[in-house]
């Protein structure tokens, strides 16, 4: 399979004029690490690669290809909330109608993105957003606040669905709009997400002491009534990745622990689109141990994940696209392509786009010995070659 994350950090690396072992001792990973990696031994990491980006001075996009396209339209899609992103604070607004429809229209958008409709997220935002700007040049007083508080959410909405697609450079004008309308709004919380959306972008980008500075304020803002513990356990699991980035076994599992303890206060809850509770922490709990714990142990574990059938489809797809990696990393590759497939079974489109997969993928086709047609039927409907 060619043009895999290592063999682009192998070019990056040698663009840059950097050895092997100068390049890891930048990205503060072991040598043996890297090399596995370049010579497609190894999947890369988020972490891995957000610090070897940062080490070559070029974008984590630059090194997994992202952002792909699903085949059907979601280019179109994007460019449509990339000229509403670039109006900015000019945005062209059109006539809003009633809140009440302005607001259902909005939870049906959340609930696109919650049920792996992403690229349908993206399509119907930038009307609902442009109907939001008409309805707060509209309205005053309580109306007015209630309609920034729909703005903020809407555009934390398009940054959540920029970052789930691989657009990263979009991430950041929505989220600059979203800061600038939440002190406007009825209901602060949706500026706490904000915060802790730029905190994610920043752990991607390997930012994760400023990362961990914005997780503080969102912690900072929370209360002890059930949305402000919703935001301060959400508020955990960022820290626990933002620290598992690092390979900070320790803190990472102190955060799952704080979250574990509000989550069961909480219980499931899909306030502010948190998907919060214990099968969330549990989920992340899997994966701190992958990123920064024992891989053989996320594997056989994470395979016992229990849930309902009304949980997220994003979440567990999630969940089983890091499991695979984990097999992989266990050496495991049959059962790396069978966590794929529940992947696949639970959030197809999500699956599809995530940069991790292709690289597991990648790491399943170099393990195997023979080819499996299993793989090779789901490199094929991943859009991609062995």
């Amino acid at each position: 399979m060619s043009d895999s994350v290592g063999q682009r950090i192998a070019s990056e690396r040698k663009i840059a004029g950097l050895s092997q072992r100068a390049l890891a001792s930048r990205a503060a990973y072991s040598l043996s690490m890297l090399k596995a990696v370049e010579q497609g031994r190894e999947p890369a990491s988020p972490g891995f690669i957000s610090a070897v980006a940062r080490a070559l001075r070029i974008t984590p996009e630059q090194l997994t290809g992202a952002p792909y396209d699903d085949g059907k339209s979601l280019s179109d899609a994007v460019n449509e909330l990339s000229v509403l992103l670039t109006e900015g604070r000019y945005a062209r607004a059109v006539e809003p109608g009633p809140l009440s429809q302005l607001e259902a229209d909005l939870s049906a958008a959340q609930l696109l993105y919650r049920r792996d409709r992403t690229r349908q997220t993206i399509e119907v935002l930038p009307g609902i957003i442009r109907r939001l700007h008409g309805a707060v040049r509209e309205l005053s007083g309580d109306e007015q606040a209630r309609a920034y508080t729909m703005l903020t959410a809407a555009y934390v909405l398009a940054e959540w669905s920029a970052r789930r697609t691989g657009h990263m450079l979009l991430t950041l004008p929505a989220l600059d709009m979203a800061d600038s309308y939440a002190p406007l709004a009825d209901d602060g919380n949706w500026g706490a997400f904000s915060i802790l959306a730029r905190a994610r972008v920043l752990t991607h980008y390997g930012e994760s002491e400023v990362a961990g500075q914005l997780i503080d304020t969102a912690l900072s803002a929370a209360d002890n009534f059930r949305a402000g513990l919703v935001l301060s356990g959400y508020s955990h699991l960022a820290a626990a990745v933002n620290e598992a980035r690092k390979l900070n076994y320790p803190a990472a599992t102190d955060h799952i622990a704080a979250a574990g303890e509000i989550g069961q206060r909480t219980g499931e809850t899909d306030l502010y689109m948190t998907a919060f509770g214990p099968l969330n922490v549990e989920i992340h709990a899997h994966a701190i141990e992958m990123e920064a714990g024992d891989p053989n142990r996320a594997a056989i574990e994470g395979v016992g994940l229990t849930y309902s059938a009304g949980a997220p489809p994003t979440r567990i797809g999630h969940h089983w696209q890091d499991n695979a990696r984990a097999w992989l990393m266990s050496g495991k590759p049959d059962k790396a392509l069978i966590a794929l497939n529940k992947a696949r079974a639970a959030a197809p489109q999500q699956t599809r786009l995530h940069p991790g997969v292709r690289e597991t993928v990648r790491g399943i086709a170099a393990a195997q010995r023979r080819q499996s047609e299993g793989l090779v039927g789901f490199a094929s409907w991943l859009g991609t070659s062995l």
